[in-house]
């Protein structure tokens, strides 16, 4: 289940990459001749900031009440966008390996959507979380090739809800969120080499491992659930000096 949904958001990610690099391609031909900032790749560290939009959701795993009752027929996560802001700091291990760091403060919304019985009707729980991310990762990278080069990313991360309802005490309407999780991510990225900084978008796949549910057999929207892993798609905006 896990591969079918990582090549599911590879295979979606191919679009929008075709389009980045003929739109390169055709807008800055001349300028790939020239080569900006030879001296950066010499450079033992660098530093840089993210900009990001998210497509986040959860990965819903039903507890075995759900097949037991008929009140709640339908409870299945939601997918919604938000966005990221971050630092960025590169170390050089090797000519092709790097370790970066970049940390980010994410503000993303995970809903679930429910659908009742008795009385009919259907709704909506909005879970929003406000993240400080910690991810470390590997970067491999290409040899350059004139002012571009291609990379991919692979690393840990740890995630901090700022926002978590974990120790809230409301009513039976509530699905509560543990505030710590941690996970992994995959991507690849372009960097284009401008005479001043480097131009980075990049897509991954930030996944949690832990199950950030608390779960609460008093709660009537939350005891149909027995496990709830994050899910996110990130497209970001490195400007590296």
């Amino acid at each position: 289940m896990q591969k079918t949904y990582i090549r599911h958001q590879l295979y979606l990610l191919r679009i929008p990459l075709v389009l980045f690099i003929i739109l390169w391609n055709s807008g800055g031909a001349k300028a790939q001749y020239q080569m900006n900032m030879e001296e950066h790749d010499a450079k033992p560290y660098y530093f840089g900031i993210t900009l990001a939009g998210n497509n986040s959701n959860f990965k819903l795993f039903h507890d075995d009440i759900f097949l037991k009752q008929d009140s709640i027929v339908v409870a299945e996560p939601l997918k919604t966008f938000g966005f990221n802001l971050g630092l960025l700091g590169n170390v050089r291990l090797s000519e092709f390996f790097d370790l970066r760091v970049n940390p980010q403060l994410l503000f993303a919304s995970k809903n679930l959507f429910y659908k009742e019985n008795y009385p009919y009707r259907e709704t909506t729980k909005n879970i929003e979380s406000i993240l400080v991310s910690f991810p470390i990762q590997i970067k491999f990278k290409s040899d350059r090739i004139g002012n571009m080069r291609v990379y991919t990313i692979a690393g840990l991360k740890y995630d901090y809800d700022l926002a978590s309802n974990a120790r809230a005490r409301r009513a039976e309407e509530l699905v509560k969120i543990r505030a710590g999780d941690y996970g992994y991510e995959l991507g690849a990225g372009f960097e284009f080499y401008f005479p001043s900084f480097i131009f980075s978008p990049e897509f991954k796949i930030s996944n949690g491992l832990g199950n950030v549910h608390v779960k609460d057999p008093n709660l009537r929207y939350s005891n149909v659930i027995d496990k709830l892993q994050s899910r996110m798609l990130v497209f970001s905006i490195h400007l590296e000096g």
